[in-house]
């Protein structure tokens, strides 16, 4: 048997991105028609833009110029 009165409120809420664009959720945050307006959204972090495996390329590559630097006749390190 399950008990009464345990659960959130889940209503519909509006969320608003960073360029502006709004739709609407249903969420347990706030009260019904609230509007939540984000800092960080798929339209802005790297993790959606691929920001962060750019991140992870220069860290691979930098280390392949640490280990390999000269192998193929580039300049010096100074």
């Amino acid at each position: 048997m399950m008990r009464a009165d345990i659960h959130p409120d889940y209503h519909e809420i509006n969320i608003v991105l960073t360029d502006g664009t709004t739709y609407k959720s249903r969420s347990c945050t706030g009260k019904a028609g609230d509007t939540i307006r984000l800092d960080i959204d798929p339209l802005n972090h790297p993790a959606w833009q691929g920001g962060t495996q750019k991140v992870i390329e220069k860290a691979q590559l930098k280390k392949f110029n640490n280990k390999y630097g000269n192998l193929f006749g580039s300049e010096e390190k100074k």
